[in-house]
C-alpha cells in the first residue's frame, strides 16, 4: 500500500466492481459471443458477427453520445437496431431483444469472486458502511455480494456514469457523509480515481498490472492510496 496524499478520516468505502472486486477479463467477451449465437438462430441474422454488432454499437453512440452512460440501454437499442436493419418483423423485435439480453445477462454474471474478496468485504463491513458505484451492468445479488453493501449505484440508472459527479454525489447523500470522508476504490484512473477526486472523495487506485502511474497517459491526478491487490485494504482495519 502506497500513500500519495494524506488522509485524515475514512468513514465509508465505495467500490467499483469490474476488475476491482473480481477479474472481469473475458467475461463480457464470452457473454457477447453467447448473445450473438442466440441472434444467429434467426434466418435474417445467421451471418451476424460480433464485429458487426460492435460496429452498430459504435454507430448508436455516434447518434446519441449520452447513451454511453447506461450500458444496458445502449445494448438493448443496439440489438433492436441490428434487428431492424436486418428487416426482422417489428412484431418479433421485442421478444428477440429480450431473449438476447437474457442470454447476455446470464453469461455476464458467470464469474468467480475470489474468497479473498469475500473475506475482505466481510471484515471491512464490520467497520465501515460499504457501497458500490459502477458503470457496468453487473447486479451484486447475482454474484453473491449483496450482503456486504448498503446499496449499489449504476451509471445511467442513477445519474451520468463515472467520472461525472452526480453518481458520487448521490452515494455521499445516501451514506449521509461528507465526500472527503468516503474512500472510493477502483482500477480505472479516469473513471474511478479522477472521478472520485474531482467529486471530493478520497481515492484508492488498484494497480492490477503494477504500472508506474507517472508514465501513464490517462493519469490526471494522483490517488490518495495505491494498492496492487485488493486484500491490501485490510490495512484499513
Amino acid at each position: 500500500m502506497h500513500f500519495y496524499r494524506s488522509i485524515h478520516c475514512i468513514k465509508a468505502i465505495t467500490f467499483d466492481l469490474d476488475d476491482t472486486l473480481y477479474d472481469n477479463s473475458l467475461i463480457v467477451e464470452n457473454a457477447e459471443a453467447q448473445m450473438i449465437k442466440v441472434l444467429q438462430k434467426y434466418d435474417a441474422l445467421q451471418h451476424l458477427t460480433l464485429a458487426d454488432f460492435h460496429a452498430e454499437k459504435k454507430a448508436m453512440l455516434a447518434l446519441d453520445p449520452e447513451i454511453y452512460h447506461d450500458v444496458i440501454v445502449w445494448r438493448i437499442k443496439t440489438i433492436s437496431s441490428v434487428l431492424t436493419k436486418a428487416k426482422v418483423s417489428p412484431v418479433q423485435i421485442p421478444a428477440i431483444t429480450d431473449e438476447a439480453m437474457a442470454c447476455f445477462t446470464f453469461w455476464r454474471h458467470k464469474m468467480h469472486v475470489p474468497n479473498a474478496t469475500h473475506q475482505l468485504l466481510t471484515q471491512l463491513a464490520t467497520k465501515y458502511p460499504l457501497a458500490v458505484i459502477t458503470n457496468g451492468n453487473v447486479e451484486i445479488d447475482k454474484i453473491g455480494l449483496n450482503d456486504y453493501f448498503q446499496f449499489s449505484l449504476r451509471g445511467g440508472a442513477d445519474g451520468r456514469s463515472k467520472p461525472f459527479p452526480e453518481i458520487f454525489e448521490l452515494a455521499a447523500q445516501k451514506l449521509a457523509l461528507p465526500a472527503d470522508q468516503i474512500l472510493h476504490v477502483g482500477d480505472n484512473l479516469s473513471t474511478d480515481v479522477n472521478g472520485a477526486i474531482n467529486s471530493g472523495f478520497l481515492a484508492c487506485w488498484i494497480n492490477i498490472f503494477a504500472k508506474d502511474i507517472y508514465h501513464l497517459a490517462d493519469a490526471r491526478c494522483l490517488p490518495h492510496i495505491e494498492i496492487t491487490q485488493l486484500p491490501e485494504l485490510d490495512n484499513l482495519l
